[in-house]
């Protein structure tokens, strides 16, 4: 993925004008809450940028939260708004698919539509590499992408569709498979995109 378009598109646009742009994930929220992690749990949000995940996770009480993105334009518009409880959370400026994160490191991942813009399988292996490696052993994980009838381009760029049995097969049967669901989306222009979640768990290693 190109950092320099990512910068771009967060130059250009308020957070609150990208298409993937939620008040509040009730979607991912009601994920981490089936979860039922303590507030020590370490909650990574790959892709977070500027979304308000983080907001939620504070104001849940989560003590130990990491947001990943590849945009530090987007990161700094998290932090703004967030003042001094941006403290409180650990920033990264990385591409996920190359990032170096700690092994065993992680609780909880969570992506909603970072996946979909890797159109590469190569990268994709990379992606879930960094999945297997960083989460503990029986860590949950919830990703996000388009849905079958989603958009085939999101900000310029063409994407991946997944039905929940495909997004899942990308990450190999061993995961456990929780839960999915399909959100249909309303962009900050009124307009309905489809996104599909999929809830699974890493395999408890011994």
């Amino acid at each position: 993925m190109s950092r320099e378009h990512w910068e771009k598109v967060y130059a250009s646009k308020s957070p609150e004008e990208v298409s993937w742009f939620r008040p509040h994930l009730e979607q991912s929220v009601g994920f981490l809450e089936a979860a039922r992690l303590g507030p020590e749990s370490a909650i990574i949000d790959v892709g977070g940028g500027a979304s308000t995940f983080v907001d939620d996770l504070l104001d849940r009480g989560y003590e130990n939260v990491t947001v990943l993105d590849l945009s530090e334009g987007a990161l700094a518009a998290a932090r703004s708004r967030l003042g001094h409880r941006a403290s409180r959370v650990r920033w990264l400026c990385a591409d996920v698919t190359d990032a170096s994160l700690a092994p065993a490191a992680y609780d909880f991942w969570h992506d909603r539509a970072v996946f979909h813009f890797l159109r590469d399988p190569a990268a994709r292996a990379r992606y879930v590499a960094n999945v297997r490696r960083s989460l503990k052993p029986g860590g949950h994980v919830v990703v996000a992408t388009f849905g079958p009838h989603g958009p085939e381009k999101c900000s310029g760029l063409e994407v991946m569709r997944y039905s929940p049995e495909e997004l899942h097969a990308e990450f190999g049967s061993d995961f456990a498979r929780l839960a999915s669901a399909t959100e249909h989306h309303r962009t900050p222009w009124g307009t309905e995109q489809e996104f599909v979640y999929c809830y699974c768990r890493i395999p408890s290693r011994s």
